[in-house]
């Protein structure tokens, strides 16, 4: 390692070379803070030649690596990977062009998601995808785990709003990856590089496909006596043939939580809320918005409120946005999953879910896209308390098998990262997962480029659900 480090120490000068344990610290972790790994270094290069050139010198050395920008991860996508480098792209923050004309932006990998439509709004023009960490997540993780959001039901995930890159391949070749426009001939290279989680490189430039901000919104708050009775309501507004921009359940511990954090003014007696929006020209919204009162209307709703104006929707917006953060303050500690099922399995999910909880006597807080069936239970434990977090792994273990039980999937959008690896032979046969091994050692074949995640092997470590990792056992990883 210490001609690498040496041939490192002449790419990057000090600031922006880290490899004392005070400056490695803040990296040892990403969302998933369960798992630490410490890396040999950190990174900061300030543009594409230095990544280049870092890549170049990995694969020299077949030294792995992992880009990070901000680390919101919560699968482990950006730990840090044993005897590896992590390579920080949050200096690489330009917007480099704005084509209002065609709707189009193309970014650097380390812009915050938010600053995206922030730039753009003078031009009546947004980036759809809004994950709740919109504020501090970059583009280049949103491309990473193929990030949505409250409104991914309407306006779908970030692959749909990708349309050309321009990317590093772990050895430090330059490729580019489809165009400016929608439509695109050949093969849908920037479809299988959106969602890899850092197996195929780096992307160092991101056309972004802009949308027109929405003319008209009206947004409902519909308050529920159970959680069942508000997930089969979402089979109800589907039924009717609308499609909103949104709709998003919280359940009791979640309204609590977000209620004390940003005082959204959600009503505190609900055992569940449905929040729905719909966006668009104004005719049309006005003509759905009759169609979804009479559906609510036919629902078990206990109370449905209408946002009167545009501080009051962002508020309730607020109040939803802040939930996972929020939860914090119900519980030192908490594991939160994203498994997805079939909108017509919400109901039976829910129900299977708090009986799963009970059992485990522990306390799940649910916050979910209805719409396109993507269960975000927050599982709530004490770290402190002995066999308390092996517990909370079994439960998140039995729910995301119960999504596949009922049809659906182990990840809808925070990805596998190493959190969920020994659940991909569960949902893909042997030989899915031959091909995806082929296809990544095509790209990589040293297996330098985020080693040891999504694929299932024995390169990092992955949550057991079933108690103490044998790694941890052994000392090389460790838990917060």
């Amino acid at each position: 390692m210490t001609p690498f480090l040496e041939k490192l120490r002449q790419l990057y000068p000090s600031d922006r070379l880290y490899e004392d344990e005070a400056r490695l610290t803040p990296y040892v972790s990403d969302g998933l803070t369960v798992f630490r790994q410490k890396p040999v270094a950190v990174v900061m290069p300030l543009d594409s030649d230095e990544i280049v050139a870092t890549l170049k010198l990995c694969h020299e050395f077949s030294v792995p690596f992992v880009a990070r920008g901000s680390g919101t991860s919560l699968s482990g996508g950006s730990l840090p990977i044993d005897e590896g480098i992590v390579i920080s792209l949050n200096r690489l923050n330009q917007i480099l062009s704005i084509d209002p004309d065609n709707r189009t932006a193309r970014v650097q990998p380390g812009v915050i998601n938010a600053h995206v439509s922030s730039a753009v709004v003078q031009h009546g023009l947004y980036f759809a995808p809004d994950p709740s960490s919109q504020s501090v997540c970059t583009i280049g993780g949103n491309l990473a785990f193929n990030s949505g959001g409250a409104h991914c039901l309407k306006y779908g995930m970030t692959s749909n709003h990708v349309l050309g890159l321009k990317v590093a391949l772990p050895d430090g070749e330059i490729v580019h990856l489809g165009n400016d426009s929608l439509e695109n001939v050949g093969p849908d290279c920037v479809g299988l590089f959106v969602g890899s989680e850092g197996l195929f490189g780096i992307a160092l430039e991101i056309q972004l496909r802009l949308l027109p901000i929405p003319e008209s919104f009206r947004t409902i708050l519909a308050s529920y006596e159970s959680l069942e009775a508000a997930g089969e309501a979402v089979g109800t507004v589907v039924a009717s043939g609308i499609l909103p921009g949104a709709m998003e359940i919280m359940d009791k511990l979640a309204i609590e939580a977000a209620e004390a954090a940003v005082n959204a003014g959600y009503p505190r007696n609900a055992e569940a809320l449905l929040i729905i929006e719909l966006d668009g020209e104004a005719a049309a919204v006005e003509a759905e918005f009759t169609a979804l009162s009479t559906a609510i209307e036919q629902t078990q709703a206990k109370e449905i409120r209408i946002a009167q104006d545009n501080e009051e929707r962002l508020l309730i917006w607020k109040g939803r946005k802040s939930a996972f953060s929020a939860v914090g303050r119900l519980s030192p500690d908490y594991l939160v999953q994203d498994g997805v099922v079939p909108r017509s399995k919400l109901g039976e999910a829910l129900k299977e879910i708090s009986r799963l909880g009970s059992e485990a006597n522990l306390h799940v807080a649910n916050v979910f896209h209805a719409g396109d069936g993507n269960l975000h239970p927050l599982i709530l434990f004490d770290g402190k308390e002995s066999g308390a977090l092996e517990r909370a792994e079994n439960l998140a273990g039995k729910i995301l098998r119960l999504c596949l039980k009922l049809g659906g999937s182990i990840t809808g959008e925070h990805g596998v990262g190493v959190e969920k690896k020994s659940f991909m032979p569960e949902m893909f046969s042997e030989n899915d997962l031959e091909a995806f091994k082929r296809i990544r050692q095509a790209i990589d074949p040293r297996e330098i480029s985020n080693r040891g995640k999504m694929l299932p092997g024995n390169e990092a470590p992955a949550l057991s659900h079933s108690g103490p990792h044998p790694l941890e056992q052994a000392g090389l990883i460790s838990r917060m």
